[in-house]
C-alpha cells in the first residue's frame, strides 16, 4: 500500500491501537501492522512525531518503564484521546460511506446501465 495512504489517517491509527491499554513506540508499529495484515507498514520517523504531538495536546499520556535493563517510553490514551478516537471512527465511517457511493455506486430500481 502507498506510503500516503494512512496520511491524515495516523491518528484515529494510533489511538485505536492505544484503547486496549498501554503500549511502547515499537509495540504500537507492530500492532498496526497486526491488525492490518501487514498492509500497514509505519516507520519510527513516522510515528514518534505524531506519539509526542498528541501527548502535547492532550489525548496521549506516557510514562518510562523498564523491562530488564530496557527503559521505553509507553502510551496510553486519556479520557480525551477516547472521545477523540470515537469521532474518528465516527468520521472513517462516513467518510468510507461516502466515497464508497462514488466508487461503488447502487443503481435505482428499474434502472437500465
Amino acid at each position: 500500500m502507498r506510503h500516503d495512504a494512512v496520511r491524515g489517517h495516523l491518528d484515529g491509527l494510533l489511538l485505536a491501537v492505544l484503547e486496549t491499554g498501554p503500549l511502547h513506540g515499537y509495540a504500537i508499529i507492530t500492532a498496526v501492522q497486526q491488525r492490518s495484515g501487514g498492509v500497514l507498514e509505519l516507520r519510527t520517523g513516522t510515528i514518534y512525531p505524531a506519539l509526542n504531538r498528541l501527548e502535547r495536546i492532550g489525548l496521549l499520556r506516557s510514562s518510562w518503564q523498564t523491562t530488564g535493563e530496557r527503559r521505553r517510553r509507553c502510551y496510553e490514551l486519556t479520557e480525551a484521546g477516547r472521545r477523540t478516537l470515537a469521532g474518528e471512527r465516527t468520521a472513517w465511517r462516513e467518510f468510507t460511506t461516502a466515497i464508497g457511493s462514488v466508487l461503488n455506486p447502487v443503481a435505482p430500481p428499474g434502472a437500465v446501465t
